[in-house]
Parts: structure tokens; sequence; C-alpha cells
């Protein structure tokens, strides 16, 4: 079992206290591959974001404070998380995001995001990570982007570009943020494919 704290988050000339869990991702304030990972996001009207892995629910703040929590939906494998999360957006006034528990995306309705931001457990095995990557390809609307912050480039990038047909990498700090575009419905390897045929 962990220890409840809370920390201070500021946003948007903003202070945001936020709950969390010493069994929790970065239980001591948000993490500096979160941040880099939101200074290359640009949300805009009619944006709708998906808080993969959402921990105590950070990414999903940052995205509702800007969007509105109707657009933003938060799941974590760990109900411990989704609570959390829930209980900073009602201690900062935050409504109508949706919040989802259950493994990968698999619990996940919606197939219409246009932005999936993740910060993937990156010290596991990376079977995590090829079902964020491949099922997240999956809920994104054509156009959308799916934003992956992690310490490792290799995996990640060449996993990206099977998916998505290709990657921006953007590297600072030890750290490393993919940008892939969904440009279609199918994965690029499978379309690779056909054209090889």
């Amino acid at each position: 079992m962990g220890n409840m704290s809370e920390y201070i988050w500021e946003d948007m000339g903003e202070e945001i206290r936020i709950k969390t869990d010493s069994s929790l991702f970065s239980p001591r304030g948000q993490d500096a591959g979160t941040r880099l990972m939101l200074s290359h996001v640009e949300l805009k009207e009619g944006d709708k974001v998906l808080d993969l892995g959402c921990g105590v629910g950070i990414v999903g703040l940052w995205a509702a404070r800007r969007i509105g929590g109707e657009n933003v939906v938060l799941t974590d494998i760990d109900p411990k998380a989704v609570a959390i999360s829930h209980e900073n957006f009602e201690q900062n006034s935050i409504n109508g995001a949706t919040f989802v528990c259950g493994p990968d995306l698999s619990a996940v309705p919606d197939n219409d995001f246009t932005w999936i931001l993740s910060n993937p457990p990156y010290h596991t095995d990376f079977s995590v990570a090829k079902a964020f990557i491949e099922k997240g390809f999956n809920r994104l609307k054509t156009g959308g982007c799916m934003v992956l912050v992690t310490k490792r480039k290799e995996w990640y990038k060449n996993k990206m570009i099977a998916i998505f047909g290709g990657v921006k990498i953007y590297e600072q700090d030890g750290y490393f943020v993919f940008i892939s575009v969904k440009k279609s419905d199918k994965y690029a390897k499978k379309i690779r494919k056909k054209f090889e045929k």
C-alpha cells in the first residue's frame, strides 16, 4: 500500500493541487518526461484526447484545462490511479471527463481521438508499449497523432514507423518524444507488404 500526499503543479499561471500516492508513477511532482511531451502538443478546439496510462491524471488535466473535460478520456490498468485521477479533476473543478479502468485500451469505447498522449512504462518489457501503439493506432481518427515519451529510442522508433509509417523524434535531457500521425486506416507494415506483391 502506498501513502497519499499532495503537490502543487503550476499550469497557465495557476496553482493546481494534485493528490498522489507513493505507489503511483512520479509521486512527488510532474516528471520531466511528461513536461517535455506536453511542450510538443498543441491542442485546438474540436480536439479529443486520450490520456493513456493516466497515473494521477496530470496529462488529462492539462488537456481538459485547454479543451474542456468532456473532450478528454483517461485510462489506466490500476484502479487506484483512475480513482485518484478522478479526485484530482473534482478538486480542481474540472467536469465532464471520462475515466476508464482496464488493460491497454480494451475498456476504452471511443475510436475518434485526435491525440493519444502517453508516458508508457518503459522500464519493463515492451508488451505494454506494443499494445499501446498498435491499439492506440486503431483509436485515432485519420490525421490524429500519437505522442509518447520514453528514455529508450530504437525500439519505439522502429515500432512507430512499422505501425504509422513515420515518426518525428525530439530528444532532450535523456528523454525521447515520439510523434506519429495516422495517415491511413491500415498499419504501415501491412500496406508495404501489399506493394511488394
